[in-house]
């Protein structure tokens, strides 16, 4: 909240032009204009650098014969002043030296307004709307599963499995957003293709762009399956000395691995989905999930409460069995859609030779 605050600051705040700026503008009126003499016919430049325009190298070239080179100047240093007030009340976004985001909704809505839900552009709003319930199903689903673990190891597991897992679970929140970034990255990306109109080009551009996102994902899973093998063993002693929790970190760590190394197929597997607008599928996985993830992570209770060991290493196993099959599901989809898009367009050229 602290964060929106400074960019609704920032993007609402007019920049007005204040005393040094009008007081520069004051001192440009003074300086002297300096003309050789010659002919009548002789002409001569003047170059007056405009600093309440606070443009760099904005040098003014004015040409003037001897006659009216009084009359020049002063309409000059007319339209200096001008453009100074101009500018103070345009805001400062105008200005090359300031941020483009800087004033861009000056003047038309304070911090107040615009999160005023009462002044909320209906026909905005209806675009945004499909999106709902879709991400909001994905995030919840998302959270159920962390809270469960969280329940199931505090609940069930004994105290070293319970502190073995928030050790595991704190690494894992810090390599997770590596790979998160490249759900947004899609979502920008694939809608710009998605919207032109149906043809050829269009499905080779989105196949090549779901394979591109696809290597990456797949870079970028390899490369926390790195730093999970290498890097947890070494962190986790940063959290812990007693010997009996870090040898049931190094449980988990086949399932953190796992989970990341499908991770990253999985963010750009939909974020290509959402940039295809396919919401009602990620609607309803994510509900599924949102009741599945629970249900296997609460068995994993019972076995433990009936006496049967049960560690964080096969909690983190489930949760990564879970990944995998969201990535495989999600990359399926992909593909479905892919091949639909090639039929459309077949049936396209089909329907154009005839």
């Amino acid at each position: 909240y602290g964060a929106l605050f400074m960019f609704l600051k920032w993007m609402t705040l007019v920049k007005s032009v204040g005393r040094e700026a009008k007081s520069k503008v004051l001192l440009e009126e003074e300086k002297e204009v300096k003309y050789h003499d010659g002919d009548d016919s002789a002409v001569d430049t003047i170059e007056m650098e405009s600093d309440a325009m606070k443009k760099k190298d904005n040098v003014i070239k004015v040409n003037y014969s001897r006659d009216n080179a009084f009359a020049s100047v002063i309409s000059i240093r007319k339209t200096l002043f001008t453009s100074s007030k101009q500018e103070g009340a345009k805001d400062a976004p105008t200005q090359a030296s300031s941020a483009p985001a800087r004033g861009f909704l000056g003047g038309q809505y304070n911090e107040r307004e615009v999160l005023n839900v009462y002044k909320l552009d209906k026909a905005t709003a209806k675009q945004f709307l499909p999106f709902v319930i879709p991400v909001t199903t994905t995030s919840i689903g998302r959270v159920s599963g962390f809270l469960t673990m969280s329940h199931v190891a505090s609940s069930a597991f004994g105290t070293l499995d319970m502190a073995a897992h928030q050790i595991a679970i704190s690494i894992f929140c810090c390599l997770a957003p590596i790979v998160d970034a490249l759900n947004q990255v899609a979502q920008s990306f694939v809608p710009g293709i998605y919207a032109r109109k149906k043809s050829k080009e269009r499905a080779v551009a989105l196949r090549k762009t779901s394979l591109n996102f696809i290597k990456v994902g797949a870079a970028f899973g390899t490369v926390l399956v790195a730093l999970v093998l290498g890097g947890v063993p070494l962190m986790s002693r940063f959290f812990t000395t007693d010997v009996n929790v870090l040898s049931r970190v190094k449980n988990a760590i086949p399932g953190i691995a796992l989970f990341l190394g499908f991770d990253g197929l999985m963010c750009v597997s939909e974020g290509t989905l959402l940039g295809q607008k396919d919401l009602k599928f990620l609607r309803n996985s994510y509900a599924a999930f949102f009741f599945l993830v629970p249900a296997f992570m609460l068995r994993l209770k019972r076995r433990a409460l009936s006496g049967v060991p049960v560690g964080i290493g096969a909690m983190w196993g489930t949760f990564s069995a879970y990944e995998v099959f969201r990535t495989v599901l999600f990359l399926s989809r992909v593909v479905q859609l892919q091949l639909r898009t090639g039929k459309d367009v077949a049936g396209v050229e089909s329907s154009k030779a005839q």
